[in-house]
């Protein structure tokens, strides 16, 4: 996977999913929309925790439907060591499953969009915020 992809962050979706409108059409715009497994385990935990359980959870799954999900794999395994070794070294940890999913957009070369700022403490590391 070359060229200006772009791999969706937990809190775009959420974003999204809350009505921002603008974030939206930018998806829109998207050839192919990719999101991590991990992302998708973090937007069902948020599902199972909220009140109305069954509309969100429909409209995910939905969502789901025109997405590209990526799995982590033993690939994903080598970046993710390297990512926390670094992050180790450097003092400055940041949530595993954050891990996880920059450690999958590196492995398909894919840009991160994403509002958490921690993200810029992985090198090599491509994000954008929208």
């Amino acid at each position: 996977m070359t060229g200006n992809k772009y791999l969706l962050d937990t809190n775009i979706i959420v974003e999204v999913f809350g009505g921002d409108k603008e974030l939206a059409e930018k998806i829109d715009k998207l050839s192919v929309i990719y999101i991590s497994s991990i992302v998708a385990g973090e937007l069902y935990t948020g599902i199972n925790r909220v009140k109305n359980k069954s509309r969100h959870l429909k409209k995910f799954e939905d969502f789901l439907q025109i997405c590209t999900i990526l799995n982590a794999d033993q690939t994903t395994a080598v970046h993710y060591g390297i990512i926390m070794a670094a992050l180790y070294k450097k003092g400055k940890p940041i949530p595993t499953n954050d891990i996880w999913i920059a450690a999958i957009a590196q492995q398909h070369n894919l840009t991160l969009i994403t509002r958490d700022k921690h993200f810029t403490e992985i090198e090599g590391l491509k994000t954008k915020v929208w």
